[in-house]
């Protein structure tokens, strides 16, 4: 392959969703000195140039590029972790970040079943040596009241559904968010309610007739990951919930992403992600498709 086409291949290779290891090797392991320069002066989008023709690596370009390089190792270990670990490992982490993770915590607690989220809260205490109710109970913003509700929960899990109560639920989930300019749903009390004490069938049931009621769904965290304005906590949870949600429901989270988006979830991932993290991701959905 020639330097013009290897240029092409070395920057597609930097420029996904996670990084084509293969191409790397193959390329960077045959140039020279003067390939290297030559790159550097033709890609301006991660090189910039000073006065002194002075070709240097776009700071932002190398915190984008290091985390995309992270992006396999990080699934892989949080793959292998005791589910319990990992929850908590999250739970803490967005803790730590702050409210714009808020969101994270919401999807482990309404996603988890009790059991799950014991176990979590059991792993919390024994890494961080305090409870994910004390954590949360610091946290700021109107969020707080929700969250804390959620982790301290023990919500029912049995098979039975009501679906009178199911459908207002749906209604009462479907007003609160048409009125979101006036009140925000997670302050209202029939809201933090519903989504800390129904259980995961219960849950699913609303969900069901809140799409028949106001025509949106309320889950788009795979579909918005693909999309390239997406910002790191966004293309964080393609990773989580495809690997944390394999060997529970993942099955059933194909066959609604791929009736709603008329694609393949497989396919969106081939033609987003590079390299070992999109080979590890799909090889994930195969499985249990």
């Amino acid at each position: 392959m020639d330097p013009p086409n290897d240029f092409e291949a070395l920057t597609k290779a930097f420029s996904g969703f996670g990084v084509d290891e293969d191409s790397m090797v193959l390329i960077l392991g045959k140039w020279h000195s003067e390939h290297l320069e030559s790159f550097r002066k033709r890609t301006p989008k991660f090189f910039l140039e000073d006065e002194r023709l002075f070709e240097r690596w776009d700071d932002h370009h190398i915190a984008c590029l290091t985390k995309e390089f992270l992006r396999f190792k990080d699934i892989v270990v949080q793959w292998i972790m005791h589910p319990w670990e990992r929850d908590a490992r999250l739970v803490h982490e967005a803790i730590t970040k702050g409210p714009q993770a808020y969101g994270l915590l919401i999807e482990i607690a309404c996603t988890r079943s009790s059991e799950e989220l014991l176990g979590a809260r059991k792993a919390y205490q024994s890494l961080f040596n305090q409870s994910i109710e004390d954590a949360t109970s610091r946290l700021e913003g109107i969020e707080r009241k929700l969250l804390v509700a959620l982790v301290s929960s023990y919500r029912y899990e049995g098979l039975r559904v009501n679906e009178g109560i199911a459908r207002s639920e749906a209604t009462t989930l479907a007003i609160a968010v048409k009125n979101v300019d006036k009140k925000n749903p997670i302050e209202d009390d029939g809201i933090v309610r519903i989504l800390t004490t129904r259980s995961k069938l219960h849950l699913k049931a609303v969900i069901k007739y809140y799409k028949e009621i106001y025509g949106k769904n309320i889950d788009e965290v795979l579909n918005n990951a693909f999309k390239d304005d997406a910002d790191e906590n966004t293309k964080e949870a393609l990773t989580r919930v495809i690997m944390t949600r394999s060997n529970v429901d993942m099955k059933e989270i194909i066959e609604e992403f791929d009736k709603q988006y008329k694609v393949p979830l497989t396919q969106k991932i081939e033609d987003v992600a590079l390299g070992n993290y999109k080979d590890f991701l799909v090889s994930l959905i195969r499985r249990v498709a």
